[in-house]
């Protein structure tokens, strides 16, 4: 069975990327090493690997990736601090 993951960059500018990938080595050697230098990443370097997920279907994974680029900043913190008791909170908005 292969394996997809979901991952989040904490990228030197302290801007966070949230990406899924089939292999985490290769996907982080690529975001390190510059492979495409027009992308968001490459602007933005050194990156440094804060959290990942493993998954064993594609469509889920794209689906959880999806749903984490949505996230604010604080609760793209919370999961990366293990702080899962947040995120419900985090989740809710805020009315003036």
């Amino acid at each position: 069975m292969k394996t997809y993951y979901v991952y989040i960059l904490e990228c030197s500018d302290k801007t966070l990327y949230v990406g899924v990938t089939n292999n985490l080595k290769r996907r982080l050697s690529e975001h390190k090493n510059s492979r495409n230098p027009k992308s968001y990443t490459a602007q933005r370097l050194p990156v440094e690997l804060k959290f990942y997920a493993e998954f064993t279907n594609i469509l889920v994974a794209i689906a959880k990736e999806k749903q984490i680029k949505r996230w604010s900043r604080a609760k793209k913190q919370a999961l990366i601090d293990g702080r899962y008791d947040l995120l419900k909170n985090l989740a809710r908005k805020k009315f003036r």
